[in-house]
């Protein structure tokens, strides 16, 4: 997996790597059946929001349950990246980048409008 290194994502997707390979999952998780899993568990996580008031509070419980859907959708993530061969930290900043483009601060700081209506 082609990482920037010592940002934790290289120890994470060993571990994950040799969990899968000790179960001999590889054979299952195709990038189709990982971006499949990804929406499937971002569902999951959207069920915790489903009909709550905006302000509403979590308890320590619930917040426990978000962060178990959060690691699941992260750790399908770093697979289907590493899979890919995809440098998902080096990819995130480009794409920070790119939307600083398409939304400067003079024109976005305080709009939910889409870049192309500023």
């Amino acid at each position: 997996m082609t990482t920037t290194k010592d940002n934790g994502i290289e120890e994470i997707s060993r571990i994950l790597l040799k969990f899968r390979e000790e179960r001999d999952w590889e054979q299952f998780h195709s990038p189709k059946n990982l971006a499949i899993s990804i929406s499937i568990e971002a569902a999951e996580l959207l069920e915790h929001f489903q009909w709550r008031k905006e302000n509403e509070e979590f308890t320590p419980e619930k917040k426990h349950e978000i962060s178990e859907e959060l690691a699941d959708i992260f750790n399908y993530m770093i697979m289907l990246a590493g899979d890919l061969g995809i440098d998902i930290i080096e990819s995130a900043k480009m794409k920070i980048k790119e939307n600083g483009k398409k939304y400067p601060v003079e024109k976005a700081k305080g709009s939910m409008k889409k870049y192309r209506d500023l």
